[in-house]
């Protein structure tokens, strides 16, 4: 099965990843990408550099960013490969242990619906 894990972050806190940090998430990418556990992962640009595209009662609206009432936004993705969401959750567990005490991270973690994507039978 194919999980999303959705890193939550608060843009706007001011840390950036250090050189030891993008270290251990490049082993830890390495690692997991290796054994057929990830997929794809990449991080986002800022909100500033978003938009938000809403459709209401059939009317299309655009909102650039960025997007201030929102306390946390979605900073990344990982497209993960495991048996069960416990595995998911496993998974997703090491990914936010690699960034130690000072960071609040969280992950949203769900299954694809197989019967959606392309390769739809």
């Amino acid at each position: 099965m194919r999980f999303l894990s959705m890193v939550r972050i608060n843009e706007n806190s001011g840390l950036r990843p250090s050189e030891q940090l993008m270290a251990d998430m490049g082993t830890l990418i390495e690692e997991m990408s290796a054994a057929g556990q990830l997929i794809e992962t990449a991080g986002l640009r800022p909100t500033a550099e978003g938009a938000r595209m809403r459709l209401s009662g059939g009317r299309l609206t655009t909102t650039d960013g960025p997007f201030t009432e929102s306390k946390e936004v979605i900073g990344g993705y990982a497209l993960l490969e495991a048996a069960s969401m416990r595995e998911a959750l496993a998974l997703t567990e090491r990914f936010l242990r690699v960034h130690g005490d000072e960071w609040e991270v969280e992950c949203e973690v769900r299954a694809l619906d197989e019967q959606c994507g392309p390769d739809a039978r």
